[in-house]
């Protein structure tokens, strides 16, 4: 959809809403009276938000007073801004159907947590930006005040925050408060993309009418149009007619973004065509189903997977996201005269585009006409995708042989983070259990973030009662983020922390200057990192140092290990230039594209 229909869309979602809640207000006979800041926090309270990421600062303190004196919302206090909205981002991937929600101050505490909210734009993660801002008369007189440039433009941070976010809302008088708290959370829970809100201090506790919250927040995205849904429906059956059955499922991203879960399951059951996913679209349906046949990642895909895929007579794909390392830089060999592609705002069939038939609507409707194909569909064997550990001469442990074996240790109902870079790539191919969740940034791609997000992964887990929590990240990328696990100890999380020691930064070792020093990094003493972050005692948390296959195997067969009672940290000694398969091969083709060969 594109910006003026988006804005459009978005007045006319703010004017239904209120109009509902006109028709409380003139019902309601409750003259209750609360604080903006609490009204805030009640309508994260429905969003089923339970945990609140940031640093405090002059500005924003007097908001905060508010949060840590709640019953149910838990301030989470982080070392650094970046790192908090990192964690607010992990925290809204794994709690589905609720939202990040981040607290800065204003200027220097809202610049360093920019990064993060700029990944969560890209990769569609729903987080709200709170900042603390100088009050209302301040910002009228502009005085030159502290966390300015003092140039007088105090809009430059909100002007920033515009690039990356889809709506922002600055309170300059209680009348409008409620009104644009509600308009910019619904366009943040309905389009899954970041929303930016200032509060002046002397705002917090200025009070307002509680009866808008009498009415919940719509998560509906804008109808259908039944003409034309209509028309797309009876145009996708004739396609699905004529590819007498070859007919895959190709799942991506946004069907998880989107809260498409649900409604593809329904698809596949009701159906039982083949379906594949996408690096981005990792669990968003199980890997364990016995339609699953693995991932598709272009021309890295492995062949018989490629081949299944690339020679279908119709691709049913769902919630498309293609970038480059999530399509194998690139190299789909699916023709658009074979597509179907599903969207939250549009579809497209073979070359035609349809502008406002979202796939939320769509999707059940089709399902339901696809069900006469079930019985033939499922005469059509799916081969199971499986990921053997290699046997191998020797007693290094190799990447060839570390990502089979990690998923043999997994359990259902995992969470599992995988940084940027070397164990994106090296977790692609490894299948996961039912009920596993992948976490992962492979479009926007900043280093260091899977460390800050795991600490929001994990509360996010332990509040859905989840399974163990685990990261695998590299020792480049860990220093960039590391002092959250004094956040995580604090908090009692007990994530299970694989780094990964290759002296550097492997990806872009790969990528380009294999012996350059700028990719080599400090060594540090990964197992004293745990007991000087938080741990002081020792008694929370264990580390441990692996260097052979035989080393790993007995760790992770270490049943009160595998039981994650602590906090625990695994270095895990890997060659320098070992690397896994499909890292190898994006490097390879990103360097035949930068060379004009590709």
């Amino acid at each position: 959809m594109d910006t003026a229909a988006r804005q459009l869309q978005a007045e006319v979602n703010r004017l239904q809403h209120e109009l509902q809640t006109l028709k409380v207000q003139y019902l309601s006979e409750d003259d209750e009276l609360i604080t903006i800041s609490e009204y805030i926090l009640k309508r994260l309270e429905q969003l089923n938000v339970t945990s609140i990421f940031g640093v405090p600062g002059d500005f924003n303190m007097p908001f905060l007073d508010f949060i840590e004196d709640h019953p149910t919302i838990e301030w989470i206090g982080n070392c650094n801004e970046l790192n908090a909205a990192y964690a607010a981002d992990g925290y809204a991937r794994v709690k589905e159907h609720s939202i990040g929600v981040v607290v800065t101050t204003f200027g220097v505490g809202e610049l360093s947590a920019i990064n993060g909210i700029a990944g969560a734009f890209s990769e569609m993660v729903p987080v709200l930006h709170i900042v603390g801002v100088p009050s209302t008369t301040q910002l009228k007189n502009k005085p030159m005040l502290h966390h300015t440039l003092g140039n007088g433009k105090f809009d430059v941070y909100t002007k920033a925050a515009e690039q990356v976010t889809i709506a922002q809302a600055m309170l300059m008088n209680k009348t409008q408060a409620a009104a644009e708290i509600d308009r910019i959370l619904t366009e943040c829970i309905v389009h899954a993309r970041p929303v930016y809100l200032t509060i002046p201090m002397d705002l917090t506790t200025e009070k307002i009418p509680a009866k808008r919250l009498k009415v919940e927040l719509s998560r509906t995205p804008p109808p259908n149009d039944p003409d034309v849904e209509s028309y797309v429906l009876d145009e996708i059956m004739e396609l699905v007619d004529d590819a007498k059955q070859d007919i895959i499922v190709l799942v991506d991203a946004c069907a998880i973004r989107h809260d498409m879960r649900q409604e593809v399951n329904d698809l596949l059951v009701t159906t039982q065509f083949p379906v594949y996913a996408t690096p981005m679209g990792k669990t968003a349906v199980s890997e364990e189903h016995e339609r699953y046949g693995g991932i598709y990642i272009g021309s890295i895909t492995h062949p018989s997977i490629k081949e299944r895929v690339e020679n279908a007579n119709l691709i049913l794909s769902i919630g498309a996201l293609k970038s480059d390392f999530n399509t194998g830089m690139f190299t789909y060999r699916i023709p658009a005269k074979h597509t179907i592609e599903l969207h939250s705002d549009h579809t497209l069939v073979r070359h035609a585009k349809f502008p406002g038939i979202g796939m939320k609507s769509l999707l059940p409707k089709l399902t339901k006409r696809l069900s006469k194909y079930q019985e033939d569909a499922s005469r059509i064997h799916v081969p199971h995708y499986k990921l053997d550990v290699p046997k191998e001469s020797d007693d290094k442990i190799s990447h060839a042989y570390f990502w089979p074996r990690v998923g043999k240790f997994f359990r259902k109902q995992d969470v599992i983070v995988a940084e940027t870079g070397t164990s994106n790539f090296g977790m692609m191919d490894v299948p996961m259990p039912d009920k596993s969740v992948f976490v992962s940034q492979i479009l926007y791609g900043s280093i260091g973030w899977a460390t800050a997000s795991t600490l929001g992964a994990a509360l996010a887990a332990r509040d859905k009662c989840l399974g163990r929590t685990i990261l695998f990240t590299g020792d480049g990328s860990m220093e960039l983020t590391v002092q959250e696990i004094s956040t995580m100890t604090h908090h009692n999380l007990t994530p299970i922390l694989f780094v990964l020691n290759n002296k550097g930064y492997n990806i872009e070792r790969h990528l380009h200057g294999l012996n350059r020093k700028y990719n080599d990094i400090v060594d540090w003493k990964w197992t004293s990192l745990l007991t000087t972050l938080g741990d002081l005692e020792g008694k929370m948390s264990k580390s441990y140092t692996v260097r052979s296959k035989s080393e790993l195997n007995k760790l992770l067969d270490d049943q009160e290990f595998a039981s994650a009672q602590k906090i625990q940290l695994v270095e895990v000694i890997m060659d320098k230039y070992d690397t896994p398969r499909a890292l190898q091969a994006s490097a390879d083709l990103t360097a035949k594209m930068a060379a004009g060969h590709l």
